[in-house]
């Protein structure tokens, strides 16, 4: 299991937020730590790639229109999407108890990432004292070395400790809970994917007949039982009838009335 808490915590670094090695955060922050991938490399890491899949839907689901305006964070996806979803799959509880877990720790998660906040603000100040020296030594490093060593050790060393020590207690842990903190999070844990979706909706949806759309892939998933190959081109479909038959809006006349009292004149 060392092995594969390294692994876990090196790939929980190289998705944070500020780590320039996977293309910046195009390959770090906005491709590996989406949960919908990170459930698929924690659970090939684990062995078990179909619970980490399945679990890395349903916590994506809850943080799907989570945003970070002004470096303000609610939650640290980056430990949502690993260590988070680790336990979640090593706990064997399924994936409700897993997001219930994702949750937690992602909201426990901001307190390291407002530490490394801090911290680079400390190296941001050497590198200042280093640049009114002239040391472009000293700039180079307090810049670039040392705020990623200090995001390295606040990313692998938590992430490598709930792993590897989680491995072997986890499972145990939510056994000994009663029945009804697992039910408890069993009902959390199935709610919050349906708060993710509806804070998605409140945010791209401005005319609530949108909605109609929404609620016909619904009826096609639930009940007709398409696949998502059908659900595209049916949404794709509605697409095409919506934009080329919608109401055109009312065109003003202002300019034109204008024109005419001038020529008045």
């Amino acid at each position: 299991m060392i092995i594969e808490a390294t692994v876990i915590g090196i790939l929980c670094y190289l998705g944070a937020l500020g780590t320039p090695w996977l293309l910046g955060i195009s390959g770090g922050w906005y491709l590996i730590t989406r949960p919908l991938v990170s459930g698929m490399l924690v659970g090939l890491v684990l062995g078990d790639i179909k619970t980490g899949i399945m679990i890395g839907v349903a916590v994506q689901a809850v943080y799907i229109a989570m945003v970070t305006p002004g470096g303000s964070m609610p939650a640290d996806l980056n430990f949502v999407a690993w260590p988070a979803i680790a336990l979640g799959i090593l706990s064997g509880k399924g994936p409700e108890v897993a997001v219930a877990l994702a949750a937690t720790i992602g909201i426990a998660g901001t307190i390291l990432f407002n530490i490394l906040l801090v911290l680079n603000s400390f190296w941001n100040h050497r590198a200042d004292n280093a640049l009114e020296r002239g040391d472009e030594r000293g700039i180079y490093l307090n810049s670039a070395v040392w705020p990623q060593v200090t995001s390295f050790l606040l990313r692998f060393i938590p992430t490598f400790i709930a792993v590897y020590f989680g491995a072997q207690y986890i499972s145990g842990f939510m056994d000994s809970l009663p029945k009804v903190v697992l039910s408890t999070m069993n009902v959390l844990g199935g709610i919050l994917p349906a708060v993710g979706i509806a804070i998605l909706l409140k945010q791209i949806i401005k005319d609530y007949t949108m909605l109609i759309y929404f609620l016909v892939g619904f009826v096609c998933i639930v009940f007709l039982k398409l696949n998502m190959v059908a659900l595209v081109i049916v949404g794709a479909l509605l697409s095409l009838i919506h934009y080329n038959y919608k109401p055109e809006a009312p065109q003003t006349r202002t300019s034109a009335t204008v024109a005419d009292d001038e020529d008045e004149f």
